[in-house]
């Protein structure tokens, strides 16, 4: 699955969304709807990416449902290694703000990929549906350009040839610069060691990219994107 929620969360529908009590408005804080977010993005998306197929649609809680995580993945053929993914977070509790991010989903596991940056609503105001419209729209325009950029990563990491010493090193800097905890790392190693995917069974770069994103399966919910993101910035630049 896509969507990493066992790490304190759970996997719902599009009906439990809509379910979910929506906060009161105050004149300082006006709350997004979970169910109108996931809507309104999937809508935006199968409109704007018009050679593309909704591949995957899934959605999460946590905190009682005070927070929302989804995952939107297309793809132009069945053939295609990459999907777009488009990943997405609210809160109502105002521990999150809304945000928006590109990536790709790797169909052989399920792995997620994460490049640029969290398109962020900064805060829940009065104005917040009509400005999050807008970032739906350019978020979703910028998202060829990063999905491209990880299909560029992901080919030239495949050409990467690495030997154990020197994904041990690299396991170092990941845990240095804090994309990794230390209990992500024998994750890694064991995976890097021991493939469970037969595709990574090659000594590359891609291999161990992801070995790492098998362990950040474990990450909080609300940290997910931010720490693909890293691990795509630490290792697109090796």
């Amino acid at each position: 699955m896509s969507l990493l929620m066992h790490a304190g969360g759970e996997y719902v529908t599009l009906d439990d969304l809509r379910a979910v009590p929506i906060p009161e408005e105050t004149e300082t804080y006006k709350p997004v709807n979970h169910w109108d977010l996931a809507v309104n993005l999937q809508k935006a998306s199968q409109t704007l990416l018009t050679d593309c197929k909704l591949a995957n649609a899934q959605y999460g809680l946590a905190r009682k449902g005070n927070q929302m995580f989804g995952v939107l993945t297309y793809r132009q053929g069945p053939d295609d290694p990459l999907g777009l993914s488009i990943g997405f977070r609210n809160s109502y509790d105002k521990s999150m703000c809304v945000g928006i991010a590109i990536g790709a989903e790797i169909f052989i596991c399920d792995n997620l990929a994460f490049t640029g940056e969290i398109a962020i609503m900064r805060r829940h105001t009065a104005n917040v549906l009509q400005d999050l419209e807008e970032l739906i729209i350019t978020t979703i325009y910028r998202s060829r350009n990063n999905f491209l950029k990880i299909q560029e990563d992901s080919d030239r990491m495949r050409l990467a040839g690495l030997c154990d010493d020197d994904a041990f090193r690299m396991l170092g800097l990941l845990f240095g610069r804090a994309v990794l905890s230390p209990r992500q790392l024998p994750v890694v190693k064991k995976e890097w060691l021991a493939p469970t995917h037969d595709a990574f069974q090659e000594r590359t770069l891609w291999s161990f990219y992801n070995a790492c994103t098998a362990a950040l399966k474990s990450c909080q919910p609300n940290r997910i994107m931010e720490k693909h993101i890293e691990l795509h910035q630490v290792l697109a630049t090796v």
